[in-house]
């Protein structure tokens, strides 16, 4: 064979070529030098291909689709006009689409594979809300470990989660997939979930248990007028910055990755469409170097809000507003190569937000292994496993809430008791798991009955007493929820009679609350109230166990049940949990996230609320701020739970009565356990700055400790408060920390509280 020189100089340039094509992938370059190399590579087509997102549209093992839009979506993908896809699970599924990613489009560049990984993938942990009622940020953490760990186990390596809303609107479903109504808590959640999702340590490939996560949805979702799903929200600056933006804060501090927009209008402007939240705030005084992703279809939504007149100028309004990736909207792949072409939209822009994608999916090792999270051992061995369902099974116990307790019903005897256990839910194998639970299997719950089958010393009886759904529509999930059926009272009813206690399980199905899923009644769906009231009639004894979503409005219930257990929706183990605690194997001591309302008519109903100039009937007269038909207090305040034991609070006190503005102000206070039963207790503290430039709220919660004694213990808890917590925003975002009086409540909820003050010069 004749070599020539010709021949020689063409070979050097494609090996020249080929190792410049290859440089991106050197693992010992730091990444953005890494991102430099890549990108002077790709073509606009393939930049704007990773700004787009798609929903798993076939079965990828399976022939590659033909026709419509699944064709033309499968088209992209080799094109490398993918970025990222979502609803793709399981290692072989997601192997396979990510081969095609690698192995057949012109650079290779991996997917991004995500999934709403909320509260668990397969072995499902309690909701959000539920688990934000335990109060245990070290339980919460692991709990997101586990999601984590299972869900990267099977492909996946980004969930969407976790929403960090502060929302007071129990109306509204989604508040089951959030932290409840205080921002102090719900910043502590937040950063407690980012941790356990992503690790302490985002991007240490020696872990590949871990995902990155989402903060959603940015910003303001969980103020919906009317508590009603995708709504209006009209909100003021001061709520802005010092409820609804502070968990963000926390999550991007503690290192999430990525950003999710939200559906709603802010200022008249579309959160997707809206350069103050993502360009101004986000990216520019937070300083967030990860991505924004919007929310589904959401930029093309803002058509429909009337914000952009077609999906051309739909896309340019957030490429422009700082959405980076386009969630199944479809748009930026058909839109923003032109617009850039034709000068509308800054390439630069293009640029930024490929950058930032491109950043996470080098921070999680896909260039240097697109298969890392593609390992069937470790999917075998990690989902579902003893040790997962031990974690889930605690955070269950930590979760449930004792709202009442007279006659000392709770816990039961283990021995020679007749317990009647009533109500639909009690065997239900599918509702307990809730909301948000698309890889676990239905049937897959513990059920009560189960749970308090394995206490075998009573003499247990079950009757449903009535059907909570009926059958299922053709929409997925969306059941058709029975009204009017009473058959089955009669067999609760003669149970109920001859028992020494009666347990009943009612409450809303585990999809009657969530996104889509907004009420205007929060009474117990179906005859469940009458089934009640009948059973109360034969016998008073009851022990009511609540499984919801959200705040119920009991006042029935309240006033007439002995004994309220909140149980909420508790995921895989609901039935042990729920047996354990009733049995007494495990003593409550979980709080409120969420105030509950008398009635529907107090929502939206919160404890850190602002006075009004008439708070109190001080005049003896009508005209004060109240309703004439119900107490304006809730059922059950914020903070709200009780113990198998009881907790005596005394000597709360101040280092001194006056400070420095900058020195730390120490505060004290004794903790005793008066009851019979070891156990835990949430201290809480509250301040209020009593007078101040922006009108403050009567409490805000500041601090709080989960401490465990035995009976008859004693511990002096102590708190610490600077600057950071003394402080507000006012309505242009500037900190502030003012002189004056400032009032210091600690105590066991947001409303029983010992109270001192101090001076801040």
């Amino acid at each position: 064979m004749k070599i020539t020189t010709i021949s020689i100089l063409t070979l050097f340039a494609v090996t020249t070529m080929n190792a410049q094509n290859k440089a991106h992938l050197d693992k010992t370059k730091p990444i953005e030098e890494r991102i430099d190399l890549l990108m002077k590579q790709m073509t606009l087509e393939e930049k704007v291909g990773q700004m787009n997102q798609y929903n798993g549209f076939w079965e990828v093992t399976g022939p590659a689709p033909k026709g419509g839009t699944a064709e033309l979506k499968y088209e992209h993908l080799r094109k490398g006009w993918v970025g990222s896809m979502l609803t793709v699970r399981g290692v072989d599924q997601v192997r396979a689409v990510q081969k095609i990613a690698v192995e057949q489009t012109r650079l290779g560049i991996p997917l991004i594979i995500g999934f709403d990984v909320i509260h668990g993938y397969k072995t499902l942990s309690p909701i959000p809300l539920a688990e934000a009622a335990s109060w245990d940020l070290a339980a919460i953490k692991k709990s997101a470990q586990v999601a984590a760990a299972e869900a990267s186990a099977s492909g996946i390596n980004w969930t969407f989660g976790p929403m960090v809303d502060i929302s007071r609107e129990a109306r509204w479903g989604r508040v089951m997939e959030g932290a409840g109504e205080d921002p102090f808590l719900g910043s502590k959640i937040a950063e407690a979930r980012v941790k356990g999702f992503q690790g302490d340590s985002f991007g240490d490939l020696e872990k590949v248990n871990t995902i990155a996560a989402c903060a959603k949805h940015f910003a303001a979702y969980g103020f919906s007028e009317s508590g009603k799903e995708y709504n209006t929200v009209d909100i003021g600056n001061a709520t802005l910055y010092n409820t609804v933006l502070p968990p963000f804060k926390a999550a991007k501090d503690a290192g999430v990755r990525t950003f999710m927009n939200s559906f709603n209008i802010l200022n008249g402007i579309p959160a997707t469409g809206n350069k103050f939240l993502q360009r101004d705030i986000l990216k520019g005084k937070w300083n967030f170097n990860g991505y924004v992703i919007t929310d589904w279809a959401s930029i093309r939504e803002m058509i429909i809000h009337g914000f952009a007149a077609d999906g051309k100028e739909a896309s340019q309004r957030a490429v422009e507003a700082g959405a980076d990736m386009d969630m199944e909207s479809h748009l930026y792949v058909a839109e923003l190569v032109n617009l850039v072409k034709e000068g509308k939209v800054d390439v630069k822009l293009v640029d930024d937000a490929v950058r930032r994608i491109l950043r996470v999916k080098f921070e999680l090792g896909l260039f240097d292994n697109p298969f890392l999270y593609c390992d069937e051992k470790r999917e075998k061995e990690t989902v579902g496993s003893k040790a997962n369902n031990d974690t889930v099974l605690d955070m269950a116990k930590k979760s449930i809430v004792l709202l009442k307790n007279e006659k000392n019903l709770l816990p039961l005897k283990k021995s020679g008791q007749k317990i009647a256990l009533i109500g639909a839910l009690a065997k239900d194998k599918t509702s307990p798991l809730g909301s948000w639970r698309i890889a676990a299997e239905d049937n897959s719950a513990v059920s009560v009955l189960e749970g308090m089958q394995q206490y075998k010393g009573n003499q247990l009886t079950y009757e449903k007493g009535a059907d909570l759904t009926v059958g299922k529509t053709t929409f997925v999930d969306e059941l058709v929820f029975n009204t009017t059926d009473k058959s089955g009272f009669e067999a609760a009813k003669k149970i109920a009679s001859t028992a020494d206690v009666v347990v009943m399980v009612l409450g809303e199905h585990g999809f009657q609350s969530g996104e889509g899923r907004s009420r205007t009644n929060l009474d117990l769906p179906g005859v469940q109230q009458e089934l009640l009231e009948e059973i109360y009639k034969v016998n008073p004894n009851i022990v009511l166990v609540l499984n919801n979503g959200r705040p119920l409005a009991l006042p029935w219930a309240a006033e007439k049940i002995p004994a309220i257990v909140e149980a909420w929706q508790l995921g895989t183990q609901t039935g042990n949990a729920v047996a354990q605690v009733l049995y007494g194997d495990y003593n409550p001591s979980g709080k409120l996230p969420m105030s509950f309302p008398r009635n529907v008519g107090q929502c939206p109903i919160y404890y850190n609320f602002h006075n009004t100039g008439r708070p109190t009937n001080s005049e003896n007269n009508v005209f004060w701020s109240h309703y004439t038909d119900v107490e304006k207090t809730p059922q059950f305040p914020f903070g709200f739970g009780l113990s198998y034991t009881t907790f005596e609070y005394k000597n709360l006190k101040l280092d001194k009565s006056t400070y420095s503005k900058g020195e730390k102000v120490n505060v004290s206070v004794e903790l005793t356990n008066t009851g019979y039963f070891d156990g835990k207790e949430v201290v809480q503290l509250y301040i209020r700055d009593v007078t101040a430039s922006l009108s403050r709220p009567v409490k805000e919660l500041k601090g709080f400790e989960l401490v465990e004694l035995k009976k008859g213990e004693t511990k002096t808890i102590r708190f610490t408060l600077t600057e950071n917590e003394l402080g507000f925003f006012d309505n242009n975002g500037n900190y502030l920390v003012e002189p004056g009086t400032f009032k210091v409540f600690v105590g066991t909820n947001s409303d029983e509280v010992k109270e001192t003050e101090f001076v801040l010069k």
